[in-house]
């Protein structure tokens, strides 16, 4: 199948009245609301290094699009759109109709439009989505703005879908296949947390750089980690080790005043979040558990391990 055809037949959706101009052109256009900034993130997946090789194409599509809309709700955005860059080895009609399916189902669920990009062959399979979005000026979360006796709080569970890579077949691997993306919660937090960040690579790595770019430390307590039941039956380093450092969360930490984070409790948010500490102007990570200081060495992943 040519090129075009792939287009014309799975990634060609009518746009929304959002889009000015989508698939079809050499550009995409669009027209920023008033006020507003572009915010834009792009993400590379890897068949056999991102994900499993024998991940359903649907599970790719969707997780595709939502790692990139987790990078956007991190920054307080609003997603709008995405691009495209697709290598396949072949162009199997049915893969390539279980891909769209799945990318098109997150797309929809978060309201997003596929407005252009790129596919061509290539040895091996390789994704590449850029994701764009809008926040009102000024108003982005950034990470930087950690304060100290500001809460650190995570949303949803952490470590499942580490767990999931090393358990395939468990129910718990639908966290690692199919992550969901909290861009109702990156809205509601913004003007109220002072800093956020998506987890990706393990909350000790991701959490690490927010501490890195506020040049301030934080304290955890090991006991409130929000970890699935399955998780809290194993060995405490084991569990540590797939929470604190497992990667592929994509749920937000961030950190806020105990005065904001009441307000941000009365707005319902749709998802859990949980208290895990609380920043300290000496910089480093301190754990403990049960009042225990606890020495834990720890790397999330690594890109170029």
């Amino acid at each position: 199948m040519a090129e075009f055809s792939i287009i014309d037949t799975y990634f060609n959706r009518r746009q929304n009245t959002a889009v000015d101009l989508g698939i079809g052109d050499d550009s995409a256009l669009l027209l920023p609301p008033a006020g507003h900034q572009l915010v834009v993130c792009t993400d590379t997946l890897v068949a056999g290094r991102h994900f499993p090789l024998d991940t359903p194409a649907h599970a790719i599509g969707w997780k595709s699009v939502a790692v990139n809309l987790s990078d956007i709700a991190a920054m307080g955005a609003t997603p709008h759109s995405i691009l495209l860059g697709l290598s396949l080895p072949d162009a199997e009609p049915d893969w390539l109709q279980g891909f769209s399916d799945g990318l098109y189902a997150c797309c929809d669920q978060y309201s997003v439009n596929l407005i252009g990009g790129d596919t061509t062959q290539s040895p091996h399979l390789n994704l590449t989505v850029t994701a764009l979005g809008w926040v009102k000026n000024g108003q982005a979360v950034m990470r930087s703005g950690a304060q100290v006796d500001d809460l650190v709080v995570v949303s949803g569970s952490i470590g499942d879908a580490a767990f999931a890579l090393q358990h395939l077949g468990h129910p718990l691997q639908k966290r690692l296949d199919y992550p969901t993306p909290r861009c109702e919660l990156g809205a509601l937090v913004r003007g109220l947390a002072s800093s956020m960040i998506d987890i990706s690579d393990g909350l000790v790595q991701d959490l690490g750089h927010i501490l890195k770019a506020s040049q301030v430390g934080a304290h955890i307590e090991l006991n409130q980690l929000p970890i699935d039941p399955v998780l809290q039956a194993l060995d405490p380093q084991v569990r540590w080790q797939y929470a604190l450092a497992g990667g592929d969360d994509y749920e937000l930490c961030f950190t806020i005043s105990k005065d904001n984070y009441q307000h941000l409790l009365e707005q319902q948010p749709n998802v859990a979040t949980t208290v895990i500490g609380r920043i300290q102007a000496e910089t480093g990570l301190v754990f403990t558990h049960n009042g225990q200081t606890q020495a834990l060495h720890l790397n999330g992943y690594q890109h170029f391990a």
